[in-house]
């Protein structure tokens, strides 16, 4: 954990008639100088020698223009690091779709999974055309608003006036002030000062070309939700403050990003640790004490499926606050797995439905930065793993075990491995639960102890998707903890009673066996 980070905080303000005027006429000078200084650069042009002419030019002081430089790099180095993502993501897809195409039988799917594959090949020919240009592209206002122009009635416009009105404002809605801690209150550009009733008030410098609004803008009574009292040390200790002013159909917002100082590690590896499994809609959570025993086991709902990025934020930070609340108890470190969903995310072709729209909605990555922001502020260590085969390890030798669920079993086994402990096979027959309330039962393969453990949870992992396979040819309806139990001896088993007994026969082990031998 480095000593600091950066955290952005933002807030909405009133902007009167007059505010507003200012702040929207830099925010479309702004715009202007990014998109010439874009030009230029894409030209082959070098933004140090650049700087004298924009300054004439467009009437800006130096560290405006710094500050669209620096911003500009950025954009252009984001584009560059996603274009690469792309090209990998793309070659996954076409990888995929060639496997469905080779498994195809039917003709009007493969001329269809055909015409899909064209489509992907033309893209990546395309990026891979850009790559080797180094070229950058850039639509300041994006691509969904331009491409709006072509399909005016579809998209809600009586004229093409009309959507060039939005356009406008879409490509000029936003400034950047970049800030410095050798500068006042850690940013020339806006300084900011702390009032006595709380409040902090921002005096914005405004380019030399609007002198006719006045050298100042001066914006009083603005308060944040959340991280003031960061803000308000930053301010005191002179740290370096950026602010990015942006209007919205709302209003105006300001988001403030300053460094934050890392308090003192609370979390010690030797009490133990708690290991996050995080899934789509929710997170389990498994507790060891300082030698790797199982101690607790949690489990917090975070349903993001069908939310806004607003509400899906909120539900992220509630879960995520009750997972450092019990980890800042404990005193212990937070293990996560160190995973990136965008491969298997490309590989969804020829998925089910269902399966692919819980995989496109699943905010893995969201929830694993706010665990790491959380975790930093709190003074909480977090621990990284490989996340091989720990849902495997979880179902079999913890879940039936202990009576908790097989991704509750996957946190234990996280656990486990950021503490360096055994990954051995604990049982001989796993004995895994459903999500339905059942259980299958399989066999565990020989081990051959001159190879590495995890080629042996390789082949176990081959064997639970086969049990998996067969416990759905049974034909049960889908809640079918109506008609019997989990695994004997399970904490979670419901109570017996005639009703559930001649279903749990019917759906014994040993009728699952049968179907894994034929």
């Amino acid at each position: 954990m480095s000593n600091q980070q950066t955290f952005t905080y933002q807030t909405r303000f009133d902007a009167p008639k007059e505010q507003d005027a200012a702040l929207t006429a830099y925010a479309a000078l702004y715009g202007t100088v990014e998109r010439n200084l874009f030009a230029a650069l894409a030209a082959g042009g070098d933004a140090s020698s650049l700087k004298s002419a924009f300054l004439r030019r467009h009437g800006i002081t130096a560290r405006q223009y710094n500050a669209v430089a620096i911003n500009l790099k950025g954009k252009m180095s984001s584009v560059k690091e996603q274009r690469a993502v792309l090209i990998n993501e793309l070659d996954a897809r076409v990888k995929k779709a060639r496997k469905v195409i080779a498994k195809s039988k039917n003709p009007n799917k493969r001329h269809q999974k055909k015409r899909r594959l064209s489509n992907l090949l033309n893209r990546l020919a395309g990026l891979e055309t850009e790559k080797k240009a180094e070229a950058v592209n850039i639509c300041f206002g994006g691509n969904k608003l331009f491409r709006k122009q072509f399909y005016l009635e579809e998209n809600g416009y009586s004229s093409h006036a009309e959507w060039k009105h939005d356009w406008v404002k879409a490509r000029s809605n936003q400034f950047f002030v970049i800030g410095s801690k050798d500068e006042t209150a850690g940013c020339q550009g806006c300084v900011a000062g702390v009032q006595p009733d709380g409040t902090i008030t921002l005096r914005l410098r405004l380019p030399d070309a609007l002198a006719s609004k006045g050298k100042y803008l001066v914006v009083p009574d603005v308060h944040f939700s959340y991280g003031q009292d960061v803000i308000e040390a930053a301010i005191l200790t002179r740290q370096a403050i950026s602010y990015r002013f942006m209007r919205d159909e709302k209003g105006w917002r300001v988001f403030v990003s300053t460094s934050y100082q890392a308090p003192e590690r609370i979390s010690d590896r030797g009490r133990g640790v708690i290991g996050i499994d995080i899934n789509a809609g929710h997170i389990a959570a498994g507790e060891t004490d300082r030698f790797g025993n199982f101690i607790n086991a949690a489990r917090y709902d975070c349903v993001t499926y069908g939310k806004s990025s607003g509400q899906a934020k909120a539900i992220i930070g509630d879960a995520v606050k009750q997972v450092v609340r019990d980890a800042s108890m404990a005193g212990k470190p937070v293990a996560i797995e160190d995973i990136d969903l965008k491969k298997h995310k490309a590989e969804m072709e020829n998925e089910s439905p269902r399966a692919c729209r819980g995989l496109s909605s699943f905010a893995y990555m969201a929830i694993q930065n706010t665990i790491r922001a959380a975790c930093y502020r709190a003074g909480i260590e977090v621990i990284d793993v490989h996340p091989a085969y720990t849902s495997t390890i979880g179902a079999v030798n913890y879940a039936q075990k202990y009576g908790i669920s097989v991704h509750q079993g996957a946190a234990l086994a996280i656990a486990r491995r950021s503490m360096g402990y055994s990954e051995r096979p604990s049982v001989q027959t796993a004995v895994t639960p459903v999500c339905n309330g059942g259980h299958v039962t399989f066999p565990l393969p020989a081990r051959n102890r001159g190879k590495h453990v995890w080629s042996f949870w390789a082949k176990v992992r081959m064997k639970l998707k086969a049990a998996h396979a067969a416990h759905a040819r049974l034909g049960y309806p889908k809640p079918l903890r109506l008609y019997y139990s989990p695994a004997p001896g399970s904490r979670r088993a419901l109570p017996e009673s005639p009703r559930h007994v001649n279903r749990q026969q019917n759906c014994s082990a040993d009728v699952l066996d049968d179907i894994l031998v034929q």
